[in-house]
């Protein structure tokens, strides 16, 4: 039997829900071949089938999630002997998305985010928005579960852009990253080309330089600014790395 709740396309930007839905399958039940013009994500909650996409057939079982992206030709199909039951949701995504998505997805946590969608059926407002909240918590558990280097990175970069004020250490972000200090050093060195600490280094004196030349605040403002403790230590770091004090690099500057 088949579920289908109605979703008003509210345009949002990101992740903007259109569709959403359940269905308990009858055995051997088909879709496609067919192409849509948006994405689309099915959870299997039991039972299994097939499901084809880029050349490939994938057999699935509950837990799994089949990808149907947009304008892309693909066929699914429940079990002869064991019809499976699924959660689906469609979205419209104006920008590239949170996280990749290969064919399927592996991910038994989503069960609870899909299942949770349900509650929209119980929604006279604020649907769309609630389905659209549940599709950020979906990608979510889909970025935790991406360990690749690349994203070790990414996230600490990340960290080091919006917490070098703080006095952000690299020991604390590879603790942050559940690393050991050494090989986070390695793999970071490897994919930017300089070590954290150089790089953090080198963005606290970006910062405080540009602060220096553009808001004309003290060096001691600045320095509280950008994490560095003292007068004493933003000096140092400036004529080690700039050749220069911080006043004259203000004087050459201005």
């Amino acid at each position: 039997m088949i579920h289908s709740v109605m979703v008003s396309n509210e345009g949002y930007q990101g992740l903007n829900p259109i569709e959403f839905g359940y269905e308990d399958c009858n055995k051997s039940h088909f879709f496609g071949p067919a192409v849509r013009s948006y994405w689309l994500l099915h959870l299997v909650v039991s039972g299994k089938g097939i499901f084809r996409a880029n050349s490939k057939e994938y057999v699935l079982e509950a837990g799994e999630i089949f990808v149907i992206p947009p304008f892309l030709e693909t066929f699914y199909q429940a079990d002869a002997h064991q019809p499976w039951s699924y959660i689906w949701i469609g979205f419209t995504t104006d920008g590239p998305l949170p996280s990749p998505l290969p064919d399927t997805i592996h991910c038994p946590e989503a069960f609870g985010v899909f299942q949770a969608m349900k509650q929209s059926e119980q929604l006279n407002g604020g649907r769309s928005a609630f389905l659209s909240a549940r599709l950020w918590d979906l990608f979510a558990l889909f970025l935790k579960q991406t360990k690749t280097p690349e994203n070790y990175v990414q996230r600490a970069l990340d960290c080091i852009h919006s917490e070098y004020m703080h006095g952000i250490t690299v020991e604390q972000i590879a603790q942050r990253l559940n690393l050991d200090r050494s090989y986070f050093s390695t793999l970071f060195k490897e994919t930017i080309g300089i070590p954290p600490k150089q790089y953090l280094q080198n963005h606290r004196l970006h910062v405080a330089a540009s602060l220096l030349v553009e808001s004309q605040k003290s060096i001691s403002d600045v320095a509280a600014s950008v994490g560095y403790t003292d007068v004493f230590t933003i000096s140092k770091m400036f004529k080690k790395h700039l050749g220069l004090s911080p006043s004259e690099y203000v004087k050459k500057h201005t």
